[in-house]
Parts: C-alpha cells; sequence; structure tokens
C-alpha cells in the first residue's frame, strides 16, 4: 500500500503503481480534411445550434487559432481541429444523449462593462474581461502564493527551490477584490483563495479579513489542508475571520488514489467539527483509469460526514501542456463520463438525469432578480459543468436526488412564466410580493412528490419560508440532510472551445488589474499566469533578503512512517473511513 512516507509527497510512485493496469481507453475517431471540410459548410454556427457545430479553438503547437468542429459519433460528441500541422480531434462529451439534454438550458448575458479596452476579435489573447466576455465573475480566484508543502508530480503552480517567489501584497489584493466588485451590471460576490497553498502565508487571516472589508459574501479557502491537520487554532481562525467553505483536495479513499492527504484527513475533519466549521468541499480531480472506480465510494464517505462536508466537487482532468494522443485517451474523462461512473458505482442511486447543467442556475436568478431585485447569474456554457443536491434519508437509509421528487424541470419553466409576468410590471410592492409568493407555494405543491421526499426533511416549509416571507437564510437548513454534488470540467488545448472561453464564470484577478477565465489564464500560461508571475514575484535573492529566517525545506511536509503507523491503529481513523455506512450497497468487505 503506497504511504508516501519518509519523503515529500509528489505522487509520483502512486501514480506509476496505480497506472500499471489500464481498464478502459477511448479510442478518437479520425476525419479527413475533406470530411471535415464538407461538415463545417454545413455545420450550425449559432450558440446552442444543433451538431455539427461550428467553433474555434487552440492549435497546441502553434498557438494559432484555428477553426474547430463539435460533432457527433458513435454515442459521443467530439471536438476536431485543424492546425497547420494536421487534424487533432479529442472528446468532447462521452454522450450525445446529455449533450442535448444540457443544451436545452442554455442561458446568456450580456457582461456590460469591460477591463481592457481591447474589442475580443482576438480572444483568447486579448483578455482581461474584454467586450467579448459574456458572464461576470460568479468566483473569482487569487493566487496568494506559489510556495506550497507538497511536491506534486504534475502542478504547474509551485516554486521549484532557487526559482522566483510569487506572493501579492495586501494592497494588490484589495486592489483586486475591488476592482472584480466594478462589473456590471452583476459585481463579484465569492472569491477564492488559492495558491500553491494558501495556507503557508502568515497574514492569510488579514487576508481573509480585507475580502470581507470589500463586501465579499462568500470566502473559500483552496487548500491540500496539511496545516489544518496540525493547527487547530488556524481552523478556528481562519473560520471566525470569515471563511465560508475549505475546497478541500481529495482524489480518493485509499492512500494510492489520494495520496496528497488521506492520513492526514481525520485530523482536519477532526479539527474542522472542534472549530465548528467552516463547511467543507471534497474536490476530486477525477482521472480515467486512476481514481475513476472510487467516484461512487467518495460521495458515500461525504454522506457520512454530512455535519462537515457540504458538497463533492468533482474535476475531470485538464491535459494542460504538450500530451501524447495515447495519454489522452487513458486519462481523458468528461462529465458524462464521469456521472455514468457515479451511475454504476451507487447502484443506480444517482443516475445520469439527476443532473443539470450550471446555466439552469441562470433560469431560476431570472425569477429572483424580478422577484426581489437580486443578481446573480450562472451562465457558464453548459457543457462546462453540471451539478445535484442529494438527500439522505438517514430513517430508511437511502440517498434521494432532488429530481425523484421535485419536478426541477416543470418548477424552473413556471419560475420563468412568473418571471416574465413580474418584467412587465414596474415594481412590486410587499402585498403583491406576499401574494405571489404563496401563489408559487401552492403551485409549488404540484411539483413536489411527498412520497419520494427524504424523511426528516420539510421541503415544503423552506419553500414557504423563502417565496413568502423571504427568509432565505432558512434555506440554510437545507444542507443539513443534503450534499451538493458537482462536475467542473477546465479545458486544455487539446478540447478548447473558444465559445466556453467567452462565457467562462471562474475568472482570476491579477495584479495588473485584469480579470482572465480560468481556461485563458491556465492553458495560455506564457500570456497570463506565468508572464504575470514573472513580472509581479520576487527573485530568489529578494525573497531570502526580505525573509531572513525562511527556508524552502520549512515549507515543505515530510510524512513520517511514525505518523502513519498512529493514524492507522488510531479509533480517529477507523470512525474517519472504515465504520462508516454503505448507503449505496456497493463497498466491499
Amino acid at each position: 500500500m503506497a504511504e508516501s512516507v519518509g519523503e515529500v509527497p509528489s505522487g509520483e510512485k502512486e501514480f506509476a503503481e496505480s497506472t500499471r493496469r489500464i481498464r478502459d481507453i477511448i479510442e478518437f475517431p479520425e476525419i479527413s480534411e475533406e470530411q471535415f471540410e464538407e461538415m463545417l459548410r454545413k455545420a450550425s454556427r449559432t450558440y446552442g445550434g444543433p451538431l455539427p457545430h461550428r467553433t474555434y479553438s487552440l492549435c497546441p503547437e502553434t498557438r494559432r487559432i484555428v477553426p474547430a468542429l463539435v460533432w457527433e459519433k458513435d454515442g459521443k460528441v467530439w471536438i476536431t481541429k485543424r492546425c497547420p500541422e494536421g487534424m487533432i480531434t479529442d472528446v468532447y462529451y462521452e454522450s450525445v444523449e446529455q449533450y442535448y439534454r444540457f443544451q436545452r438550458w442554455k442561458f446568456d448575458f450580456k457582461l456590460m462593462s469591460a477591463n481592457v479596452p481591447n474589442s475580443g476579435v482576438n480572444c483568447p489573447f486579448d483578455c482581461g474581461l474584454c467586450a467579448r466576455h459574456l458572464s461576470h465573475t460568479n468566483l473569482l480566484n487569487i493566487v496568494l502564493t506559489n510556495r506550497c508543502n507538497l511536491s506534486c508530480w504534475y502542478c504547474f503552480f509551485y516554486a521549484k527551490e532557487g526559482q522566483p517567489i510569487y506572493e501579492p501584497t495586501l494592497e494588490q489584493i484589495r486592489m483586486m477584490l475591488r476592482n472584480a466588485k466594478k462589473e456590471y451590471p452583476v459585481g463579484a460576490n465569492a472569491v477564492q483563495f488559492t495558491g500553491g497553498e494558501p495556507t503557508l502565508r502568515d497574514d492569510l487571516i488579514e487576508i481573509i479579513k480585507i475580502a470581507k472589508e470589500e463586501g465579499y459574501d462568500h470566502v473559500q479557502l483552496n487548500t491540500d489542508g496539511i496545516k489544518l491537520a496540525f493547527d487547530p487554532e488556524l481552523v478556528k481562525k481562519i473560520r471566525e475571520a470569515g471563511t465560508n467553505t475549505l475546497y478541500l483536495s481529495y482524489d480518493g479513499m485509499t492512500p494510492q488514489t489520494n495520496w496528497k492527504n488521506h492520513w492526514e484527513i481525520p485530523l482536519i475533519f477532526e479539527n474542522v467539527r472542534k472549530a465548528g466549521g467552516p463547511g467543507i468541499v471534497l474536490v476530486p480531480t477525477t482521472i480515467r483509469n486512476v481514481n475513476d472506480h472510487e467516484l461512487g465510494a467518495i460521495i458515500n464517505f461525504g454522506l457520512n460526514h454530512l455535519d462537515i462536508v457540504r458538497g463533492v466537487n468533482f474535476q475531470p482532468i485538464s491535459q494542460v501542456g504538450r500530451v501524447p494522443k495515447k495519454e489522452r485517451q487513458r486519462f481523458r474523462i468528461t462529465i458524462p463520463g464521469a456521472i455514468k461512473r457515479i451511475e454504476e458505482q451507487t447502484n443506480g442511486a444517482i443516475a445520469m438525469d439527476d443532473w443539470y447543467p450550471i446555466p439552469i442556475a441562470g433560469h431560476i436568478a431570472r425569477f429572483f432578480e424580478a422577484f426581489t431585485g437580486s443578481r446573480y447569474y450562472m451562465t457558464s456554457h453548459y457543457c462546462c459543468g453540471a451539478a445535484t443536491y442529494v438527500f439522505l434519508d438517514r430513517e430508511n437509509k437511502r440517498v434521494v436526488p432532488i429530481p425523484r421528487f421535485i419536478d426541477v424541470e416543470g418548477f424552473v419553466e413556471y419560475l420563468e412564466e412568473k418571471a416574465e409576468e413580474i418584467e412587465k410590471w414596474k415594481k412590486l410592492g410587499r402585498l403583491q410580493k406576499l401574494k405571489l409568493g404563496a401563489e408559487i407555494f401552492v403551485k409549488f405543491k404540484s411539483f413536489y412528490d411527498e412520497k419520494y421526499a427524504p424523511k426528516g426533511l420539510s421541503v415544503l416549509e423552506l419553500i414557504k419560508n423563502a417565496f413568502m416571507h423571504g427568509n432565505y437564510d432558512a434555506l440554510g437548513k437545507f444542507h443539513q440532510n443534503a450534499l451538493f454534488l458537482g462536475m467542473m470540467h477546465f479545458m486544455d488545448e487539446y478540447n478548447y472551445d473558444v465559445e466556453r472561453v467567452e462565457r467562462c464564470v471562474i475568472h482570476y484577478a491579477m495584479p495588473d488589474g485584469r480579470i482572465v477565465p480560468f481556461c485563458t489564464f491556465n492553458v495560455i500560461p506564457e500570456l497570463y499566469r506565468d508572464k504575470v508571475q514573472a513580472q509581479f514575484s520576487y527573485t530568489w535573492e529578494e525573497w531570502k533578503k526580505l525573509h531572513p529566517d525562511w527556508d524552502y525545506k520549512k515549507d515543505k511536509y515530510i510524512r513520517t512512517k511514525e505518523f502513519v503507523e498512529k493514524m492507522k491503529n488510531s479509533e480517529l481513523y477507523r470512525k474517519t473511513y472504515i465504520d462508516i455506512e454503505d448507503y449505496f450497497g456497493t463497498i466491499k468487505g
């Protein structure tokens, strides 16, 4: 069993071990240049048009913007681009049925402000956000440091010994936060502090407080959790400073699939429980033939720790950098591919049809803007992400996805009708709101099936509070027996779709004042991530001079054999991993 002891965890040995046996591989179809041209002529061009669909992509070699085709074959959706060195194909979506089902919920929104004067004609090479961008910042990422306590073999974002250190100042962080607030008509309201490993910053608490001062309601910390395992006081401080969520790396159920923090997770959970928060979202990087056989088990794990775990957000791997075709075929997994595995690994308790694309939230947001005036539009491309909620019926030990007892599509369509009605009126008075709220609550009952609803949770009461009394705090109770499940597939050079980038909702703020979509920042590092780091970094010598007591090796975490043995034999380890319920009947003894 892999344990990563006596050295800084890097995952190299574990990865080599887990990829010895290849369970399955995706065969990419090939089309000739003539077939490509023929399909391109007939392809739809309007966003959300039928397949084949014309878009633009990046050439991995020359970095040029090239014509691309999203097309269907053998029940899957592919993306093919014509590059100067030839045709390149990759899988875009592993289910054409799911593609069209999600496409139905596309939602467009126009960002009225731009951070840079560019027209966007060279998207994604003149980003910042430009006039062509269509989505406001749902989640702002700010990199706090490129220092890290691990040395992950695949990571592009940690400083090697002797290399420059990137660590923006408090003034720069405040400027970046303010900049994103200025977006019109909707400013950013949620921020994620990321790295490197953000807990290595001594002024982290001050940074969290600055975000709250600047009016950010939601503060998320992207972390491997190592420091939080051994410093309970730090957990308490980050919660008290205003952190809502720990976005916690968690790649699998064993030391081999989750070599980063398998042994430390029990301590992290214990410290979070003692501190009374923040809530945890587990974040598995999902890789075909590496950890895709454990997706159902990860959800089961989250359900066993519902008092602190708020969600699981799967991230199908983004294969950035030069990746040979064989490797892409072995490791590539898309959102429908991951969802299909979850259906199989949960014995159908969570099925393909239980998931919805992220932009469905845009349709709901339209109603709430008309009803309350609040604006928050999740308007990503329908292929960028998917989500659902599952409820735990503790009484009957069963897991119930929300669409099993609420007609989600019917209810959303009804809210859209109501939004159209309200938009025709100039303003809703208090009495009108109460009347409309009561009407919606009564109508909601027709979309709600009590028979399948989880026992012990009064969904009807929560809806009543929201629509009749405007009490949205009551929706916090939603999480007591519910687990959010998400999928977010970030792109790389091979499946790059400019149409997706234009609608990106997860953005990076940079100290030069620009705001850049996630899939531009990381996929074209020479123009964005690496370039800005080079501009604003300290040289190794400058950093050492400013921090004479600092040493590179002191940042690094070394897992000892004694620690692993102690954890293996502890009651805490048993309670965390072994003495847990099997909600899907799939855990093998």
